[in-house]
């Protein structure tokens, strides 16, 4: 039996347009004004708008190894309550993402336990230690859709070279957590205003301008695919335009924190505005909204990172780095960005769904009829407060706590099916 998703709204050209959805299988069959199909079954979903699925390349599940912070099946479900339908796991677990026994239980995981669809990210190099490459071509076959030693830089040039190079024959991207470690050395906070008046050791915008510069002039000798992780400066977002004017392959993402805050927002000694990259300076936010704006960024993500409460309370300099952010990602764009008239609804949706599955060849993103129906429906008029202890995410360590929002989502379908649908949609919730 299929669904027929009654009274909703859809995106089309950019225009806000009064629509049906009808979808069997795993399939969207039609998409017209007015549907009655009586062997369906109807959800109403009047006034609320019905898009792709959003697909998040950069999520940390932290299993296997940190089940304490977060599981597939709460990460997954934290997504699916998020919206997103498509969500890449990083390597950066224990045991690493770096042999094909380990991509085979993720998936395995994800097929019993998970909410929504999980691509997993293979590692550069063993153990993420940066002194031996991994069998790339066995991570592929096992399923891994690119590489990546995310959470720390590749040092070496020459092992940066080697991974492109094998790389492209492959067909995989390189997906590039860029730091110099040699300038981060204790590092907590960015280098400004915020470090000085806390009196703590600060991590340079030059840490990750420098890999930036190294990756794309090896990307052009070697013809590979680079995509920069969780881009945070100014001076990166130039390197990436100046490169894609010369051809050069590169593609970025950048996190609703990134845009939305800088290190002058920190309250006080609060690590959960502690991540890395962390938050830059009021320069760099504005020009990762200006390259998010011009396509000079790519896609959004969430680098969605959950740690435990007791992990987060021990302050700036000792509390691991990193926020969740899968449950609150379309709300803060949309209430930032959208609403103030910064972008289009649509260009926030199309950098959430189509651009990614682009970049990374993925036959998500789009709704029109023959599409694989991965689906969201969201409220954009209900505003509430984020709250924490709400989340599916084990995380709850988010600056966002208390921010008022607007632009839930309020059904997820993957697949053709119910990821996730919130209680007060038809009156009840449900989970397939």
């Amino acid at each position: 039996m299929g669904t027929i998703l009654k009274n909703g709204k859809l995106l089309v050209n950019g225009e806000i347009v009064a629509l049906d959805v009808l979808v069997a299988g795993n399939k969207i069959i039609k998409i017209a004004p007015q549907i009655e199909e009586a062997e369906y079954k109807v959800i109403d979903v009047s006034g609320k708008l019905i898009t792709p699925g959003f697909i998040d390349m950069h999520v940390h599940l932290r299993e296997p190894g940190f089940e304490a912070k977060e599981t597939i099946a709460t990460g997954t479900a934290a997504a699916a309550r998020g919206g997103f339908t498509t969500v890449a796991c990083m390597p950066n677990t224990r045991p690493v993402i770096d042999t094909p026994d380990t991509v085979e239980l993720i998936l395995k995981k994800a097929e019993e336990e998970g909410s929504v669809r999980v691509l997993p990210m293979g590692a550069i190099s063993v153990r993420e230690l940066g002194k031996e490459l991994t069998d790339m071509a066995a991570l592929k076959e096992a399923g891994v859709v690119a590489l990546s030693d995310d959470g720390v830089g590749v040092q070496s040039s020459k092992m940066m070279k080697d991974a492109m190079h094998i790389a492209v024959e492959l067909g995989l991207p390189i997906v590039a957590h860029c730091e110099d470690d040699s300038l981060i050395e204790g590092g907590c906070v960015h280098e400004g205003v915020f470090s000085e008046k806390q009196g703590l050791k600060g991590i340079p915008s030059e840490a990750e301008t420098i890999h930036i510069g190294r990756d794309i002039i090896l990307a052009e000798a070697t013809g590979a695919h680079y995509h920069i992780c969780h881009i945070s400066t100014a001076d990166g977002v130039r390197l990436v335009r100046d490169a894609k004017q010369r051809g050069v392959k590169v593609t970025a993402e950048v996190c609703p924190h990134h845009l939305i805050l800088c290190d002058e927002d920190i309250p006080g000694d609060d690590a959960n505005y502690k991540m890395n990259p962390p938050l830059r300076s009021q320069r760099d936010r504005d020009a990762l909204v200006a390259g998010l704006k011009d396509g000079t960024i790519d896609m959004i993500v969430t680098d969605h990172a959950p740690h435990t409460t007791e992990e987060k309370q021990r302050g700036m300099a000792l509390a691991p780095f990193g926020i969740v952010g899968l449950e609150t990602a379309f709300p803060l764009m949309y209430t930032k960005f959208v609403k103030t008239g910064a972008f289009t609804l649509q260009e926030v949706v199309d950098r959430m769904t189509k651009v990614p599955a682009d970049v990374f060849n993925l036959p998500y993103g789009t709704i029109e009829e023959g599409a694989i129906a991965d689906l969201t429906v969201i409220d954009l008029e209900t505003e509430k407060e984020v709250d924490p202890q709400t989340f599916a995410s084990k995380g709850h360590n988010t600056p966002f706590t208390g921010w008022k929002l607007a632009g839930w989502p309020v059904l997820t379908m993957v697949d053709g099916n119910i990821a996730w649908q919130a209680d007060d949609l038809n009156g009840k919730g449900e989970v397939h």
